[in-house]
């Protein structure tokens, strides 16, 4: 609604972030080469398929949305893949719980399968240790994912004669030891079952994420507001009430944000571009306009060779195509000479990387906001509110019990307003365009039941009516 202001859209996006997981990210960077007549840009693009963590208790629960699945079917998302073999990762709160719990002597199942098959393993060993030799060995077979991890600390703990060890693929290899070499193996640094490894393996992708947080460079991304509230929840820490303690983190994480939506928007308005609804129509824009070779500020991007899958097919909505349109799409923005002015020193025959970046100056860390009470969040700074039309307020005669969306209708067929519930018998509306003021109030003069007019706060609103009286 063009209504919310950031904190309130904040909290509506959170309560969905909190439902919902992340099953792909996408990740691009580039290694640069400059020459005396040129930059090129090797790109290596990656692709990942993530599912949380489900080691001991932290068992995650989520939702799937029925158009989300046939939107991403449609595009040929790998469900099986997602689920079978997707990445862990958790947060730190997350991350703490499981720590404290590898640290207690009972083990809880995080499914009825993994209880099973834990079981099962016991039943094999316990039958199998009774006649075994010291230094006998035996071995498991068909784990898979965290049940590697679970079947070894269960069988130490319940025996204190037995030593496991991983064996490659989904087995495991269990010896009949005495106690004091037990004692030695638990001290030994290659055991890998120590705490720290445990946590590293079910951190999985958080690992990465860290990475990128310590390395601070400039993160790019396309409309990317609810992207990095979900990194904020999946990876650093459940999303704060706090819409400014929100900002705060993300800006902490990532002190640099290039949203390129916000960008080309900025180039759509103020420039002859034609106009791109979604990301990959952007990126095509920005390719036709870079199309002058001879240009000796044009970017020249490649495709690493283990990512040339994306040079010879689109495939947009992939989570990793996405990002290499994100990062090629930045590079061409910041070289383009047509909104970018001329440069200062017309001596410098190709500008440096950091000239080009200076191009971008006002637009880092602003990241686009949709239909709402300003144009973009501010993540190093305050929001600055949009400059909407005036309000309209809508006065209802003869019309018992309407509400708002009978009021949306009534106006849908001059125009696009957002309503909003004044009193029982007034609505206010709200239009991100001038000329849709300017012909409600003109067409709806004669109206049988409503009676529109510019809203004026002293007169209008309940606050000051109520003061008045």
């Amino acid at each position: 609604s063009l209504f919310d202001s950031p904190a309130e859209r904040y909290l509506k996006a959170r309560r969905s972030v909190q439902h919902f997981t992340v099953t792909q990210l996408g990740k691009c960077c580039s290694d640069t080469a400059e020459c005396l007549s040129f930059h090129r840009y090797v790109v290596h693009s990656y692709n990942f398929f993530l599912l949380p963590s489900t080691l001991g208790v932290t068992d995650v629960e989520f939702s799937f949305s029925a158009s989300s699945i046939r939107f991403l079917s449609h595009y040929g998302f790998d469900y099986n893949k997602f689920l079978k073999d997707g990445i862990p990762y958790m947060n730190e709160v997350q991350e703490k719980i499981l720590s404290q719990y590898l640290s207690e002597s009972s083990w809880k199942y995080s499914s009825s399968l993994d209880e099973d098959v834990l079981k099962k393993a016991i039943d094999k060993v316990t039958s199998w240790i009774a006649a075994a030799e010291e230094e006998e060995t035996m071995i498991l077979q068909d784990l898979s994912g965290f049940q590697i991890f679970e079947v070894q600390l269960v069988l130490r703990r319940a025996l204190q004669n037995v030593w496991t060890e991983p064996l490659g693929g989904k087995k495991i290899i269990v010896k009949k030891v005495s106690p004091q070499h037990r004692q030695l193996l638990e001290n030994s640094r290659y055991d890998c079952c120590r705490k720290e490894l445990i946590l590293l393996s079910a951190r999985g992708f958080t690992n990465l994420f860290q990475t990128l947080v310590r390395a601070k460079k400039p993160l790019v991304g396309h409309n990317m507001l609810m992207d990095l509230m979900h990194l904020h929840d999946k990876f650093y820490k459940p999303l704060p009430e706090s819409y400014e303690e929100f900002k705060r983190n993300i800006h902490n994480l990532f002190p640099v944000l290039i949203d390129t939506k916000t960008v080309t928007k900025s180039i759509w308005k103020n420039h002859l571009f034609p106009r791109a609804s979604n990301l990959l129509e952007a990126y095509t824009v920005l390719c036709s306009s870079n199309a002058d070779l001879k240009d000796p500020t044009c970017p020249v991007i490649a495709l690493a060779s283990g990512c040339s899958r994306y040079a010879e097919k689109k495939s947009p909505h992939e989570a990793g195509y996405d990002a290499f349109l994100c990062g090629s799409g930045k590079m061409l923005l910041k070289y383009h000479r047509g909104w970018a002015g001329v440069w200062h020193d017309a001596a410098e025959a190709v500008p440096s990387f950091s000239g080009y970046l200076t191009v971008l100056a006002k637009y880092l860390n602003k990241v686009n906001f949709i239909r709402g009470g300003v144009s973009s969040i501010n993540f190093s700074g305050e929001d600055i509110p949009c400059r909407h039309p005036p309000l309209l307020v809508v006065h209802v005669q003869g019309w018992p019990e309407v509400n708002e969306r009978q009021i949306c209708q009534e106006f849908k067929a001059i125009c696009r307003f957002d309503v909003r519930r004044l009193s029982k018998n007034q609505f206010i509306l709200l239009s991100d365009k001038f000329k849709h003021v300017r012909f409600v109030l003109r067409d709806f003069k004669h109206h049988p039941h409503l009676r529109v007019s510019v809203y004026r706060h002293w007169r209008h609103s309940p606050h000051v009516n109520c003061l008045l009286r």
